[in-house]
């Protein structure tokens, strides 16, 4: 066994389409949404923070598709607003992103499941630069300049970390079904 590779065990494995997981407890999606927003909150500065995977779209994405029917189109309206106030940016930027990310997962999330990881991470790409493009819309039109071309990087990052967000965010559900 090598110093580097995860152990042959189906809990550090991600669920195939076939796969059944358990229900996730609401606590535990709370918690982890509730994790996220506070990553998300780290002060970093200049590249590091253009690199920076945005961890709470992420999780509020995975959930969306996971649990269409708990994290919805609401859900992520109230936690962008969340977002704009304690960032101090234009009220309601995030909101209008994150419920138009929560839209698209609600209505590609079947379609979203039935491929391995690493095309959903190309689907989550694609969504993920739209929401994008949405804030920055948003931002041209307050008035604020044009940014470099560089903020396309944290979606890229991102969409490189679905696999091992997947994979955390599964862990629990399997748990239970491999003991038994």
């Amino acid at each position: 066994m090598s110093l580097f590779r995860l152990p042959d065990s189906p809990l550090f494995t991600i669920a195939k389409p076939e796969d059944i997981l358990l229900a996730p407890k609401p606590w535990f999606v709370a918690l982890t949404l509730a994790l996220a927003f506070t990553i998300n909150l780290l002060p970093l500065s200049g590249f590091a923070l253009s690199l920076r995977p945005d961890f709470f779209a992420l999780v509020l994405l995975y959930w969306a598709i996971h649990q269409p029917r708990w994290i919805g189109i609401g859900v992520a309206w109230a936690c962008g607003l969340l977002t704009d106030v304690v960032e101090a940016n234009l009220f309601g930027q995030h909101a209008l992103a994150y419920a138009i990310l929560a839209f698209a997962a609600e209505y590609f999330h079947r379609r979203v499941l039935r491929f391995p990881v690493w095309q959903q991470a190309l689907h989550v790409l694609a969504l993920l630069l739209i929401a994008q493009g949405v804030v920055l819309v948003l931002r041209l039109m307050s008035g604020a300049a044009p940014p470099s071309a560089v903020i396309v990087l944290a979606s890229i990052s991102s969409a490189l970390v679905w696999p091992v967000i997947s994979a955390l965010l599964q862990w629990p559900q399997r748990v239970r079904s491999l003991l038994d």
